[in-house]
């Protein structure tokens, strides 16, 4: 944090009023003068105490210049911003010759956004609303005659909001260049997030991804906003708003920024118009935050690559070594056929042997991320030969599949790799109500057509997905409730789904949900 910045500057065609409010705000016996005098003597005495008297406690020691008419006041912002010291606060003359208070405030709002104004008039013949509608929000309003006690205490807040959002805005601004893990990103955003609540006075507030325009995924969240307002409803009232990106806005009570495919969203107490300058802090947190958290995840995928990269040149060669004993059983099996020894068991062998194979040729596309072939496929064929072999797996005769799909849904893609998406997600649902014993276990898998797209939900009666892997599933090497998981099967989804041009994602309701969008 630097020093706090408590310089003021005074716009008035009256001389006199200038001269009173540089009084009131540097006492005679606090000149600038002084204060040089009395820095300089402590340190040539070393003498850490002030030779002067201090002004009250907790009030700034300010320092003011002055302007006699509007144009000179642009010019002296002009110039304390080229020196790299802006002002906190101007006091602004609202009649003056040449550029009325108005014009000099919308004047100075083309150089400095973030500055304090406040309108010091005898006249109230400019609306409250007129003037935040030319000058920003960011704008006080204090009618003549004032009290001395009145100049320190607008001084006073104008300077402390000013100095307390430009090191918010430095913190925010630092976020994006620290290289941090998702984990400690999201702390580090939802301390930012809190200051930023308050700062705009609320207690609710929520950081979120939007995947391919229809799918809401939250990142974080601060105060009772799930508690409290019902999220479904506001996140499809944020996607009806029409926001550009890079932009903030206020509906309402709701304000919201967006950057790229992140936005944050806070739900105001009241229903009042923001200060241009918080609005301002809202989307520098936003471009901010959306790189941050870009930074962390290629940083993650980077690291993941790296990880798969190894296990994928260990088990490339394992399965180059294994493939061929494999796809030999086969053979075996057709030649026991061909000497009449064929039953249930050798058509199980000659089964479980294509699955292996199968698996071991997805396995190999995934770490190469082979393209898929697209051709029309039926969505009840691969739901049946999911279930078909799940039938094996261990608990399954205690586990009841319901199926609900139109017989006639199609979609573009490779039916191997669809069946195994499936297959993938109706195993983990069977082992994990195996593993727990859930009692009456259940699996769902239904289909219907949205705005032409093949949506197919695949749930189960089970515990539902951990809240603390939920935003990472499918990422390799997660997993949880499974005995025998090995953390790749849904990052295998994920990329098949989104090779087939779809999406995925997962919720929790009486157990877990998954929610697959495919191009009809």
């Amino acid at each position: 944090m630097n020093e706090a910045n408590t310089t003021v500057l005074v716009i008035d065609d009256e001389e006199m009023v200038r001269d009173n409010i540089e009084d009131i705000l540097v006492p005679k016996g606090q000149s600038q003068e002084q204060d040089s005098i009395s820095n300089a003597a402590n340190i040539l005495f070393d003498a850490p105490k002030p030779l002067l008297v201090p002004r009250i406690r907790n009030i700034p020691v300010f320092t003011v210049d002055k302007a006699s008419n509007g144009m000179e006041g642009v010019k002296k912002v002009q110039e304390a911003l080229e020196q790299g010291r802006p002002y906190a606060v101007i006091f602004l003359d609202m009649r003056m010759p040449g550029w009325n208070g108005l014009e000099t405030a919308i004047e100075i709002r083309k150089y400095d956004v973030k500055v304090e104004i406040i309108f010091i008039t005898a006249y109230s013949d400019r609306s409250i609303d007129e003037i935040v509608e030319q000058a920003g929000q960011n704008v006080g309003y204090h009618c003549k005659p004032y009290a001395p006690e009145e100049i320190i205490q607008l001084a006073t807040k104008a300077v402390t909001d000013y100095n307390k959002l430009r090191n918010l805005e430095k913190l925010i601004e630092s976020i994006s260049s620290i290289g941090l893990n998702k984990n400690q990103l999201n702390s580090l955003l939802k301390n930012i997030l809190d200051q930023l609540a308050s700062s705009v006075d609320t207690d609710m507030a929520l950081i979120g991804k939007l995947h391919d325009g229809f799918v809401y995924e939250k990142v974080l969240a601060i105060g009772a906003l799930e508690e409290k307002i019902n999220l479904d409803e506001l996140i499809a009232r944020v996607k009806k708003i029409n926001i550009g990106k890079d932009e903030v806005i206020q509906v309402d009570e709701l304000v919201l920024a967006r950057m790229d495919n992140y936005s944050v969203f806070a739900v105001l107490k009241k229903q009042e118009r923001l200060k241009t300058e918080k609005m301002y802090l809202l989307k520098v947190f936003v471009q901010n935050a959306a790189q941050a958290i870009r930074n962390a995840e290629l940083n993650e995928k980077l690291l993941q690559k790296e990880k798969l990269s190894a296990v994928g040149q260990v088990m490339g060669m394992v399965m180059h070594d294994l493939r061929s004993p494999i796809k030999n059983i086969k053979l075996i099996t057709s030649m026991m056929r061909e000497e009449g020894d064929g039953n249930d068991l050798v058509d199980l062998i000659d089964q479980s042997a294509e699955q292996a194979s199968e698996i071991f040729d997805d396995f190999l596309d995934f770490i190469k991320d082979t393209p898929v072939k697209k051709l029309p496929v039926s969505i009840n064929k691969i739901a049946d030969g999911a279930i078909k072999q799940a039938e094996s797996r261990e608990g399954m005769a205690l586990i009841t599949i319901h199926k609900n799909i139109p017989e006639d849904m199609l979609v573009s893609g490779d039916e191997s790799k669809l069946r195994r998406t499936i297959a993938n997600i109706v195993n983990n649902a069977v082992d994990v109500l195996h593993d727990l014993k859930v009692p009456n276990a259940a699996i769902t898998i239904s289909a219907h057509v949205e705005n032409e797209n093949a949506i197919i939900n695949i749930s189960d009666n089970g515990p539902g997905i951990p809240l603390e892997i939920v935003s990472t599933l499918f990422e390799p090497f997660v997993t949880k409730h499974k005995s025998n998981g090995t953390g790749l099967g849904l990052a295998i989804v994920k990329q098949y789904i989104t090779a087939h041009g779809g999406a995925i994602e997962v919720s929790n309701n009486n157990g877990a949900v998954f929610t697959i969008s495919l191009p009809v």
